[in-house]
């Protein structure tokens, strides 16, 4: 076991090529949230909750940039976690919740976050859900934090543009699953199923997750999500980022 922990980084490796491979300016993204991160808190050191943060990507980059930070990873599926957990060690809090649920609040640290950030994951939840959570989230802020969703989030104003643009990212994303460059999603999930360690909480995630529902992804424009944030009681709200039908909207508590 304790070798596999030592090399446990390479599964966070793995994870980071197979989601570059499907979103080619992820790194983008996130350097966007942190930049407006650094903003809200004038170079002081976070507290941050990654939000659906899977095996901490967002984490690990708010600690790479702001050492002194204190991040919380929140999600429910139990081989990410795991490895979120053997990435972070002793630098971070890892909470196990459902998002679906709105008790997820009463499982996090008492004291509020300066920012809650999340990608490419709240699409899997229904619209009403996504409404209500971001009122959930804004509860979690102090006075002045921020909250970054960055997502599958097409310009309505751009239909045919925005079609080309999916097809585009499509052909060259399957050419690199061709060529072998990047591993595709369901090889990386198979690859998992052969890992000592993480194979039976593959199994755990099978039973949480079932193939039916875990598919219905719900992507909606910014201009949804803006409206949402308003209704939810962010003081603003608008695009930080925009990455071709990828946006990452930001609300201000």
């Amino acid at each position: 076991m304790t070798a596999y922990w030592e090399t446990a980084g390479v599964w966070q490796e793995s994870w980071d090529r197979q989601q570059e491979g499907f979103i080619a300016d992820r790194e983008e993204r996130f350097a966007a949230m942190l930049t407006a991160v650094a903003a809200i808190t004038d170079g002081e050191a976070p507290r941050l909750l990654d939000l659906a943060g899977g095996t901490g990507t967002i984490a690990l980059r708010t600690l790479a940039r702001f050492p002194l930070a204190r991040v919380t990873v929140l999600d429910q599926d139990p081989v990410l976690l795991t490895i979120a957990e053997a990435s972070l060690r002793d630098r971070g809090t890892i909470v196990d919740a459902d998002l679906g649920d709105e008790s997820w609040r009463a499982k996090l640290p008492a004291e509020g976050f300066d920012a809650v950030l999340t990608a490419t994951a709240l699409h899997w939840l229904p619209a009403e859900r996504v409404a209500a959570l971001y009122g959930e989230i804004r509860k979690v802020l102090r006075p002045g934090g921020i909250f970054v969703n960055a997502d599958h989030m097409p310009d309505e104003s751009l239909p045919a543009l925005s079609e080309k643009l999916r097809g585009h990212a499509r052909r060259l994303r399957e050419a690199r699953y061709a060529a072998g460059a990047v591993t595709s999603w369901p090889d990386w999930w198979q690859r998992v199923a052969g890992d000592e360690v993480l194979a039976p909480r593959l199994v755990e995630r099978e039973r949480i997750y079932p193939s039916a529902s875990h598919h219905q992804e719900w992507t909606p424009p910014a201009a949804w999500h803006l409206d949402a944030l308003r209704a939810a009681g962010f003081a603003e709200a608008g695009v930080l980022w925009r990455g071709g039908t990828d946006a990452a909207v930001a609300g201000l508590r």
